[in-house]
């Protein structure tokens, strides 16, 4: 455990349960309003807490980003996580982040142009009507961002349009965000909405769900 939370712990050992009860709260909260998290709380989020509990070179390996690869991550929040797949596809690969929130994308435009990342596309758009053709990804990827998506079955036949035969679709949840949906409640959703569940990894807490369009 970092020195600096050690010594934040010390300092208000009230906080673990403060913390617990408000997110309790707004889980409560988000699972009767389902709505995108609003813009101004992706760099609250996107914290060296999370980033040292689920470092972004673990997230890559189970999303399953490959080099070559075109990938679509739906919101890309402040973009730690986004800008280590796009390493990971290297030049031959490119990464696709959309959003329906206009200033998500443009603070994200602004962090990949400044830490000089060429194979990155930021658009923001509709994710039940996605301005791409039928098969044009490789990986369409979500982190954190389902439970956010009022109509998440509609969302999910919108990502298998995108996926061509044989592409895969990683959904990844995490407990502590408000949004968070059981594994079981996913795959359920991913059944109803035509696809096939074909790996998972991780446990309760966080997991990984990997679904292959059309059983393919």
């Amino acid at each position: 455990m970092p020195t600096w939370l050690i010594i934040l712990l010390c300092v208000f050992p009230g906080l673990p349960l403060a913390v617990f009860i408000g997110l309790n709260l707004a889980r409560i909260f988000r699972l009767a309003n389902p709505s995108p998290m609003p813009h101004w709380m992706a760099p609250l989020i996107d914290n060296p807490i999370r980033r040292f509990f689920y470092p972004p070179r673990r997230a890559v390996e189970q999303l399953g980003a490959e080099p070559g690869m075109r990938a679509l991550e739906i919101g890309p929040g402040h973009g730690s996580y986004s800008l280590a797949v796009a390493r990971r596809l290297g030049d031959a690969g490119k990464l696709t982040a959309v959003d329906i929130q206009p200033q998500i994308i443009e603070r994200f435009k602004k962090r990949v142009e400044r830490e000089g990342v060429t194979n990155v596309e930021a658009r923001t758009a509709d994710i039940l009507a996605l301005p791409f053709p039928d098969g044009a990804f490789d990986l369409v990827y979500l982190m954190m961002v389902l439970g956010e998506i009022p109509d998440h079955l509609g969302a999910l036949r919108e990502f298998s349009r995108v996926l061509q035969p044989g592409g895969r679709l990683a959904v990844m949840e995490w407990l502590p965000d408000p949004d968070y949906h059981p594994a079981g409640t996913v795959v359920e959703w991913g059944a109803e909405a035509g696809l096939e569940l074909v790996g998972k990894k991780g446990g309760f807490f966080n997991y990984t769900l990997v679904f292959s369009p059309g059983g393919g």
